[in-house]
């Protein structure tokens, strides 16, 4: 994948919304925009979406660290992403609300693998279902977000994949 200068630039700038946009909203627990831009980078941008993922998780590691949420942020976005790409020529506003509502839900389920393999069934099972309140607060934040959002980022979204700047 060769991606032009316009592109990278692109690339970078929306990995930088990414981050400033989770960073701004991260004092409210579970309640952030990233299952929105990436749904929007997907139907947009989806060349570009894998690198803004990993510009995404590689600066989030920079500002909390490595620990073991680093394994499944490499896997968990991608998931979205794949998801997104599989539905984008069924999608409409209603799906996209529908799509971020339940992998907000099912998030903690998606990332249990993980502890998995460090710990077994017992810790993939208790930490999956000690977070669920966490994840009924994600899918309702993302019910939310996508539904005031998604019309207007789309538009401009659209715009901004249209416009050529000098």
């Amino acid at each position: 994948m060769k991606l032009k200068t316009r592109e990278l630039v692109l690339a970078a700038l929306l990995a930088a919304l990414l981050i400033a946009a989770k960073q701004a909203m991260s004092f409210i627990p579970n309640f952030e925009p990233v299952t929105l831009l990436l749904i929007l980078y997907t139907l947009h941008f989806p060349r570009m979406t894998p690198l803004i993922i990993y510009v995404f998780v590689a600066v989030q590691v920079l500002l909390y660290g490595f620990n073991v949420w680093v394994y499944m942020y490499l896997y968990i976005w991608i998931i979205l992403y794949a998801v997104v790409r599989l539905l984008a020529r069924w999608g409409s506003y209603p799906l996209w609300i529908i799509v971020a509502t339940v992998y907000g839900m099912l998030f903690g389920l998606l990332c249990s693998p993980v502890y998995l393999f460090i710990g077994g069934w017992n810790m993939a099972l208790s930490w999956f279902i000690s977070g669920i309140p966490f994840d009924v607060m994600h899918g309702i934040g993302n019910a939310i977000m996508v539904a005031v959002l998604f019309i207007p980022l789309d538009k401009l979204f659209a715009r901004l994949k249209t416009e050529k700047f000098a």
